[in-house]
Parts: C-alpha cells; structure tokens; sequence
C-alpha cells in the first residue's frame, strides 16, 4: 500500500484500485464523457477516510456512484473521481429496515426488503441509481422519497473522518440534501415495516410496468432531466414547448417521456447539455418557468476548435 506518484501531485497510499486516465463515459447510463485524470476506487470506508485525510486539499475531488443521473462533460474530470465499488454493496436485512452501503443498487435494496416481506420501499425499485446517490439528492419516485424512510447516514469528510448523521442532519428537501462539502456516502439505514409479501410484490410489478410504458427504460438515457417546478409537470411544459423529439447532434428528447434525454448513438455530451439548455430556453419563452436541472453535469468541456476559411 505505497503512495503512487503523479506528474502533478502524489496519490495518499490506498488498498483499493486506482486508474490513471480512466473511461468515465462507459460508467455513465449516456455512455458519453471524457476520462477521469485519477479513478480511485476504495476497499471500504477505512481505506476511504486514511486516502482523504492524506490527499491534499488542493486536489480537486469529485464523486460518482452508479452515474444514472449524470452527464460528464467531453473534456473529463481533473483531479480524483472517487466511485465506491464492491466494498460498498452490502445490504443487511433488519426487523424494521434495511442497512445497506451508498454502492447498492436502489433495485437491489428494494428486492431484499420486498424478499424480507418489509413495506415501504418499493419506490425504490422505480429509481436507477444507487443509495448513495438517493440519499444526496433525496431521490423519489412513485409516492415517496429518502426523506420518508432514512434513518441515518455514514460518510466520510472531506478530511477523512467518518461520522454518523441523523436524517434531520442533512436538510432533506425536494431532490436535495444538505450533506457536508465534500462528504461521501459510504452507508445507510432505511426504515421500513412488515407489510404483505404479496401486496409489496404486487407494488413492485405495478411500478415496473408503469416505467416500462412510460419511460424510455432500454435507451442510453439518464432519468428525469428536470425538476418539476412548484406544482407543475415538467414534461408538460416541455411538450407545451414542442420540444418532444427536438434533436441536437446525437441527442433528442424522447418521444415517449420528454422529461427524458436519449444518446440515439453518436451524441457527445456538448450535444445533451446543448440540447437540454435549447429545452430550458424554448420551455422558458413559451410558459416564463425556469427549468432547473435535475441531471447533474460536472467536468470540463472540450475547447472549441476555431475553423479558419
């Protein structure tokens, strides 16, 4: 477990994996975006909080979990990407809920309490992501949301320590938490109730059938672009915009779920976030609301190439 060195600063020791100039687009549900300068992928939460507390400050660190719900710009991401891996995916099974590491599938968890014949959890197989992820943006679908079930989290700080915080801790609001700057999840407990195994299977079935007729679940695509506005529907607005099927580049908005941005097969990330700010643009000259982003974007664009006649 050595230091590795790099041409611009030296990694702290670490038991996990670390890959130098990393493909992050073939992570992503979008399969497009530059490489990571440093992926570093930690054993577990130990290894996780002696790697921080020994990188630098001035090391730029960003974070990605199952990367559903993100776009990550062509020219990649400087620094350390952190993505937390097999260490993280435990999930424990428990009288009133479920304990499970911030790399386990939202599915996954939702199949072990369903398994468990535990209640309360099953908008959680309507989600694409992981639990750390749901937990830093409040995720919810289908009736519910983390806020409703979340009894703690554990992360580590951005200077290596590991804490435990309440679900009041975090500030839940719509698809936010107030998680601190540059803390990572690493584990959560979800509260949960016996419920009827049937009834909870039942739920599950009818909230997959819905995503399958309504969503574009089989495209490279990577969930709700948008925030829906204070009671309004996003994707009533952006189909009041006539923006269904607007392409850019290899990018269009889908045709059966507008609030959905699809890689038809040659899209770059330019193209997707191009298209979704054509979306805001179009959505805010024909209606006055503002669209907020609910796909994160993070990276840096390539430079512009000047084209000499």
């Amino acid at each position: 477990m050595n230091a590795i060195a790099t041409g611009a600063f030296v990694l702290p020791p670490l038991k996990g994996r670390v890959e130098a100039q990393a493909d992050l687009g073939a992570l992503t549900w979008f399969r497009v975006g530059g490489p990571a300068e440093y992926l570093v992928k930690p054993a577990d939460a130990r290894d996780l909080a002696q790697f921080l507390a020994a990188l630098p400050e001035d090391v730029a660190l960003t974070v990605v979990g199952a990367a559903s719900n993100l776009i990550i710009r062509d020219g990649g991401i400087a620094g350390v990407v952190i993505r937390l891996a097999r260490g993280f995916s435990a999930v424990t099974v428990e009288a009133d809920g479920i304990v499970c590491g911030a790399a386990a599938l939202d599915a996954t968890v939702a199949e072990h309490a369903a398994a468990a014949g535990l209640a309360g959890l099953e908008f959680l197989s309507g989600i694409p992501g992981s639990i750390g992820g749901a937990v830093a943006m409040n995720a919810g679908a289908y009736g519910s949301d983390i806020k409703a079930c979340l009894d703690w989290v554990e992360i580590v700080t951005r200077q290596g320590e590991e804490l435990r915080l309440s679900a009041e801790d975090l500030h839940l609001s719509y698809r936010h938490s107030q998680l601190p700057p540059g803390g990572v999840v690493t584990r959560a407990r979800l509260r949960a109730m016996p419920g009827d195994q049937t009834l909870i299977a039942a739920r599950m079935a009818e909230i997959r059938d819905s995503r399958t007729k309504t969503q574009p679940v089989r495209a490279r695509t990577g969930g709700s672009t948008f925030a829906n506005p204070p009671g309004q529907k996003a994707w009533e607005l952006i189909d009041a915009a006539g923006c269904r099927g607007l392409v850019r580049g290899g990018a269009q908005v889908s045709e059966l779920h507008c609030n959905f941005l699809l890689n038809t097969g040659g899209a770059t990330a330019a193209d997707l976030e191009g298209l979704g700010e054509e979306v805001r643009r179009r959505v805010m000259e024909a209606t006055g609301v503002s669209l907020a982003w609910e796909i994160k974007r993070i990276g840096q664009n390539l430079p512009r190439v000047a084209v000499v006649a």
